[in-house]
């Protein structure tokens, strides 16, 4: 495990417009305001059509292959992300959630593109003083989260320290 620390910056408060889509609209957000790093936590609705990424298509060992879920009719959703900029310094946001219908629920990566049904509330609690970005991986080509360079071992012992 790596990791960074940091702090709390400024907190900002959304309401997302009937029909904006959620990672677009919170990079967007992000990239006018200056916010490279956050967390954010989306409280609303989403349309029907919506789409989620609901997992790697298990049966291509060659490629990763995104599985994509439509959403049928509007849904209850909760949703928790993180943004980080990627090697371009860009904000990048990846948002996972849980939408319900019905008893029924989907849960996934917002990135295929979940997009607000009527209310869509957001809190976004900006980091700073910390560095970690979204560099790509040569293996996956995903655009994965690079802390700073401290480690933990399985131990819980610091290794950088040795302790």
């Amino acid at each position: 495990m790596n990791y960074s620390e940091g702090r709390i910056g400024r907190v900002f408060v959304l309401r997302l417009q009937d029909g904006e889509v959620l990672n677009d609209t919170l990079e967007a957000f992000a990239a006018h305001k200056g916010v490279l790093r956050g967390l954010a936590f989306f409280v609303g609705g989403s349309a029907d059509g919506s789409k989620m990424v609901v997992g790697p298509d298990a049966s291509r060992p060659d490629e990763i292959v995104p599985l994509l879920h439509a959403l049928t009719g509007a849904r209850e959703v909760l949703a928790v992300g993180t943004i980080f900029p990627n090697e371009a310094g860009r904000p990048v946001a990846h948002v996972h959630a849980a939408a319900g219908r019905e008893g029924g629920a989907t849960v996934g990566c917002t990135r295929a593109g979940l997009t607000t049904w009527l209310v869509g509330e957001v809190v976004v609690l900006e980091l700073v003083g910390d560095e970690s970005r979204r560099t790509i991986d040569p293996a996956t080509g995903f655009e994965l989260l690079q802390t700073g360079a401290d480690e933990v071992t399985d131990s819980g012992a610091r290794a950088a320290t040795g302790t």
